[in-house]
């Protein structure tokens, strides 16, 4: 079984910054790209970032410039680290990780159950 853990959500003013954390657990034999979508009310699930096993990153172009995605490896983890944050930016974040588990012969999508990201103006 895999599980993906999310933390770091949370309140803050506009201009300020949060670190959003996710890490994969469980029977993982291996992990292609990881990353982030994001989803306000009343709009559609937005990519917000991702980075591949070889840290090739993609970033939305709403994020370019403040956001930065990186991840650790050695312990199955995803990171976005997002600054000069907007009151648009306020979202239920999703980590998600396509990861092969243990025995399987596919890649599947693995998800978190998402954080919430609230900034004030």
């Amino acid at each position: 079984q895999v599980q993906l853990v999310e933390s770091g959500g949370g309140l803050v003013q506009a201009g300020g910054s949060l670190r959003l954390s996710c890490a994969a657990s469980g029977s993982i034999f291996s992990i292609n790209d990881m990353g982030w979508y994001r989803q306000a009310p009343g709009n559609q699930r937005e990519e917000v970032a991702f980075v591949s096993n070889s840290s090739t990153t993609y970033y939305g172009d709403s994020v370019k410039g403040r956001f930065t995605i990186s991840r650790d490896n050695a312990k199955n983890t995803v990171y976005l680290q997002m600054n000069s944050l907007k009151p648009e930016d306020a979202a239920v974040y999703y980590c998600y990780a396509h990861i092969r588990s243990a025995g399987a012969t596919k890649f599947v999508d693995y998800w978190g159950q998402g954080t919430q990201v609230t900034v004030s103006s």
